[in-house]
């Protein structure tokens, strides 16, 4: 009697495991699951409207920090700005049921800035857009635009000049967005 008793209980204990391995097992979790502290996320709804803009707070999976079922049904982009690149997602709420749709997943790459003595180095990958437009100011007065084109990795170097100190700002426009950085030298 005691051996049916424990081969009963060992019978529970490991279809109770299987079970709930399984269930772990049919989560979907969207591309952008690793997020970090310091992101800046946005949900906008299908107008283009944001509805949402905020910095995360934790390191961790997206799906399990916010509660995307609180949302009104519809279809929203989900952007997550990170270092270096931007991820757009797509999300369905349909009576408070959240669908990640992965086919329209996007990465955006952000150009990258680095100043040295008196040069300014732009550089960004290509995978995203072959293109940017570039556009530098001193104190506020256009000195210089130029459309880049390239196959992976569009990069520029400008020599500044040295006599001419203050402020400068590099104004690049690339998949139908603007990215803004502003140097001294």
């Amino acid at each position: 009697m005691k051996t049916l008793f424990k081969n009963i209980l060992v019978l529970a204990v490991m279809l109770g495991t299987c079970t709930s391995y399984a269930n772990a097992a049919l989560e979907v979790s969207p591309t952008f699951n690793n997020v970090n502290e310091g992101d800046l996320i946005s949900v906008k709804d299908e107008s283009g409207a944001v509805i949402y803009n905020g910095r995360i707070n934790y390191n961790g999976n997206l799906q399990h920090l916010y509660d995307f079922s609180q949302l009104n049904d519809g279809t929203y982009k989900v952007e997550v700005n990170k270092d270096y690149e931007i991820v757009v997602n797509s999300v369905k709420v349909k009576n408070n049921i959240v669908t990640f749709i992965e086919a329209k997943s996007e990465k955006i790459f952000k150009p990258v800035f680095r100043t040295k003595d008196s040069k300014i180095i732009i550089s960004k990958i290509a995978i995203d857009t072959n293109e940017m437009e570039v556009e530098l100011y001193y104190e506020n007065n256009l000195i210089h635009t130029e459309t880049v084109t390239g196959e992976d990795i569009l990069n520029r170097i400008y020599q500044l000049d040295n006599t001419q100190r203050g402020e400068y700002t590099a104004v690049i426009k690339s998949n139908d967005r603007v990215f803004v950085e502003t140097f001294r030298i």
